[in-house]
């Protein structure tokens, strides 16, 4: 059994980056640990229906997935870059210390959300060997909106280099992805069934499989 952890800016950004992933870990046996970085709150401008709505997601979303245990920042959405890097960073990593991960799965730095940039650059401050030794695995994840929006042509762009069959838990994943009611559209929206299917579809083109996900290794240790 492996300890895995994905790091989601936003709730939704588990589901929508490596929803089928994680239903494949947790189907394996591993123990999933869903850390959330920013969340509705009443004194950040949300309705009290927002913030209940959103609670109930999380919740409804923690349980179909099966995660062991989700762990909630509750800090500001769109505003991490008003946060201290030292401040982000230290909450980041006492997380991992205790959840101890061996793999964890990140946002792609290239986003064009400055929030996945901000979560992307703590979580790699709080992975280093000789602090975290448990985390063997550090792999980024696509997120569609995200990382097929970031449109400067001098930044690096998501290039896979491994890539995940989950042909028998892609309709799972867009079932668990649909309970994100106010995030989700019709399709030519990017957060919509189809996109979601079509990119799972072209990465399982890409990889030789029915259906994808796609991830940027950044760190593998192999003991």
């Amino acid at each position: 059994m492996s300890i895995v952890l994905v790091v989601a800016p936003h709730p939704d950004d588990e589901s929508l980056g490596c929803g089928g992933t994680l239903l494949k870990h947790v189907k394996g046996g591993d123990e999933v640990h869903w850390l959330i970085v920013t969340d509705m709150a009443t004194e950040f401008g949300f309705s009290k229906h927002q913030v209940l709505t959103r609670s109930r997601e999380i919740t409804d979303v923690a349980n179909a997935f099966g995660f062991h245990k989700a762990h909630n920042l509750g800090l500001c959405p769109a505003a991490l870059d008003s946060v201290p890097m030292i401040e982000l960073v230290g909450k980041i990593s006492n997380v991992i210390k205790f959840v101890s991960p061996e793999v964890i799965y990140v946002p792609f730095r290239g986003d064009v959300h400055t929030d996945h940039d901000r979560v992307f650059n703590a979580v790699i401050s709080s992975t280093k060997w000789f602090r975290y030794p448990s985390v063997t695995s550090l792999l980024c994840y696509e997120t569609v909106s995200e990382t097929d929006f970031a449109l400067d042509p001098t930044a690096h762009r998501f290039s896979p280099n491994l890539y995940v069959d989950i042909s028998e838990h892609l309709t799972r994943k867009i079932e668990i992805c649909e309970i994100y009611k106010s995030e989700m559209d019709l399709f030519p929206f990017p957060r919509s069934a189809r996109a979601i299917s079509s990119l799972a579809h072209t990465r399982g083109a890409a990889s030789g499989c029915g259906a994808a996900e796609a991830f940027v290794i950044l760190k593998q240790i192999v003991r």
